[in-house]
């Protein structure tokens, strides 16, 4: 058996499973048929005693078997040319100047409305609709600060009137069209800088609802933070209302497994918003490691991207990336600083790998 340094009781798992995410890792020769596949190939099961496994397709033909016609293990597999569609279709979303119809897009790369459907919510987490709405939404930001009009900007993100777009404009901008435009010129931002046990916090808020809470060591530095993300919005210091606010923040980071009910106005990517939601079902004294959440969300090779998202997170504690640790358990980095991670996981009595 020709296997070369492979896992041989891995590759009999995964063909027995006709695992998928197997293709590429190896592939499987028949004896009596002179053929070699895949790990998921469909073709009726070989007797054992006539199965041989090779690194590579090159190894396999080295050997004197040639390729499977059924599944073309020399070709792009099915994952493959199922993300090869989506890349596709997101292309010609993000160049439509409109939405495009489901049966539309499903044909452009040869697949029925059903299945490309399924398969474009497999590869990028979302469907269609959702990923042409975050396309509008990413070209509301980018239209509104130079269109000559808020109706310009409108119709040039994709809106196929001005009614929806500014039913859509508060949850995507946190604030009015016009204040966006005006890069958050007018809009109201209440914030307040106090200590906690954990050094320095900020805690701030749009009309939504709660968008920042930074950790630190400068006051200073994080009212600078704040401002760097609402160049042009108005920051109003606490008044006697907002301190409550302030208060259960300072109260989630001293106690972070209890309730924060305040809402939250998050803003961020499709990705990153889903990334978002995910670590909010991971709840106090329990970790996740970023290939968990990556599988969560739907994208189980985005690890990198997770940690990207994590790392942007604007709301520390209540979206508790806090949570996501390493597969082998170590804590990795933290946005806040490893030391406040370990104390928030120490707070929630998380168990810790040795």
């Amino acid at each position: 058996m020709p296997s070369g340094h492979l896992d041989l009781p891995a590759c009999w798992a995964a063909l027995k499973r006709r695992d998928s995410s197997a293709d590429g890792t190896f592939v499987y020769s028949v004896r009596t048929t002179g053929v070699y596949c895949r790990p998921s190939c469909s073709a009726r099961a070989a007797r054992p005693e006539n199965i041989a496994f090779h690194a590579s397709c090159e190894a396999a033909e080295r050997a004197g078997f040639r390729p499977c016609r059924r599944c073309v293990p020399n070709g792009p597999s099915r994952s493959e040319k199922n993300a090869q569609a989506a890349v596709a279709a997101c292309r010609l979303i993000e160049q439509s100047e409109s939405p495009l119809p489901l049966a539309q897009l499903a044909d452009s790369v040869g697949m029925s409305p059903y299945h490309f459907h399924r398969v474009f919510k497999a590869v990028t987490g979302v469907t269609p609709r959702a990923y042409a709405a975050a396309q509008r939404s990413r070209r509301m930001r980018q239209a509104l600060p130079t269109a000559p009009s808020v109706t310009a900007a409108a119709y040039d993100a994709g809106f196929g009137s001005s009614g929806r777009f500014y039913e859509a404009a508060p949850a995507v901008l946190g604030m009015s069209p016009g204040r966006f435009r005006a890069g958050g010129a007018g809009a109201r931002i209440r914030f307040a800088v106090g200590e906690c046990s954990l050094g320095s916090i900020i805690v701030a808020a749009t009309d939504i609802g709660v968008c920042a809470i930074f950790l630190g060591d400068d006051p200073q530095a994080l009212v600078e933070d704040l401002q760097k993300r609402f160049p042009r919005a108005e920051l109003v210091g606490a008044d006697a209302d907002f301190e409550q606010t302030t208060a259960a923040a300072i109260a989630l980071v001293e106690s972070p497994g209890s309730r924060f009910d305040l809402p939250l106005d998050i803003q961020g990517t499709a990705f990153q918003q889903r990334v978002w939601q995910a670590l909010r079902t991971v709840g106090a004294g329990r970790t996740a490691s970023y290939a968990e959440i990556a599988a969560a969300i739907g994208q189980p090779k985005a690890v990198r991207a997770v940690a990207q998202a994590c790392g942007a997170n604007p709301i520390a504690v209540a979206i508790p990336c806090h949570r996501v640790v390493r597969r082998d358990g170590a804590l990795s980095g933290y946005r806040w600083g490893v030391d406040r991670k370990h104390a928030l996981l120490e707070r929630e009595g998380t168990p810790r790998e040795q």
